[in-house]
């Protein structure tokens, strides 16, 4: 079909990744500033936005690189936080077709993120490579760039200032999990959960004691675990 060979082309992928791109520039902004203030120099804030491309892990990552926390925490912290893309990845692989070798899925897997698997996975035929490079270059560079000016900002800004935009990063999670929350009561029921878990870890003597890093490897186990035993995905028959 021309219509399929169309969506399959470079352009088409660029063309649909421009609104997660853009998306990704005020997000990356936050994370750039919230970097800045913890210390990091400008430079470094781009790196890790270059080579990760997470955007809970990296906020998650830079609050345990500012409480000092040991390197196997946080690397258990980004495990549990981005395990969800090797399930997306895994996923995606049932959409795609033979220009995939093992160097490509490779490559594409570093791109592989929420709002990119969601548009891909959300075409009505098979994806090609070009189609999913296409796909993930702008949001990658929306990503980098956002950080970068997020950064700079948070870098000449007055303290004060730069202080107070810290409180958008609360802004930001609210937006994604009110709307999922208002539609879905299982999810709804993970957020309370997680939500009261971290309040009891917080607040209980002794219990306070527990690093950033391991409060949240709890709360996002146990909320994980919780829903998975009480509200489980039902297979659908093909």
């Amino acid at each position: 079909m021309v219509t399929d060979k169309l969506s399959n082309h470079f352009l088409s992928g660029i063309k649909d990744g421009i609104p997660i791109g853009l998306g990704y520039l005020s997000v990356s902004f936050t994370f750039g500033i919230m970097a800045v203030n913890s210390g990091l120099p400008v430079w470094i804030a781009v790196l890790i936005s270059m080579t990760n491309l997470t955007s809970a892990g990296q906020f998650a990552g830079i609050s345990l690189i500012s409480a000092g926390a040991p390197y196997i925490e946080m690397a258990l912290a980004q495990l549990i936080i981005n395990l969800r893309y090797s399930l997306m990845s895994l996923s995606l692989t049932q959409k795609t077709d033979k220009s995939f070798n093992t160097l490509h899925r490779l490559i594409l897997s570093f791109g592989i993120t929420d709002e990119v698997f969601a548009v891909a996975s959300g075409k009505p035929h098979d994806i090609d490579t070009k189609y999913m490079y296409g796909l993930i270059t702008v949001p990658y560079w929306g990503w980098a760039m956002g950080t970068l000016m997020g950064a700079a900002a948070g870098s000449i800004l007055p303290e004060s200032v730069s202080s107070a935009m810290n409180i958008a990063i609360y802004g930001m999670f609210l937006a994604i999990i009110i709307p999922p929350a208002k539609k879905a009561h299982p999810v709804l029921w993970v957020i309370i959960l997680s939500v009261t878990l971290s309040f009891i870890l917080h607040y209980t003597p002794y219990l306070n004691r527990l690093s950033e890093g391991f409060v949240i490897i709890i709360c996002a186990l146990a909320a994980s675990g919780f829903g998975a035993l009480f509200f489980p995905v039902k297979e659908v028959a093909e």
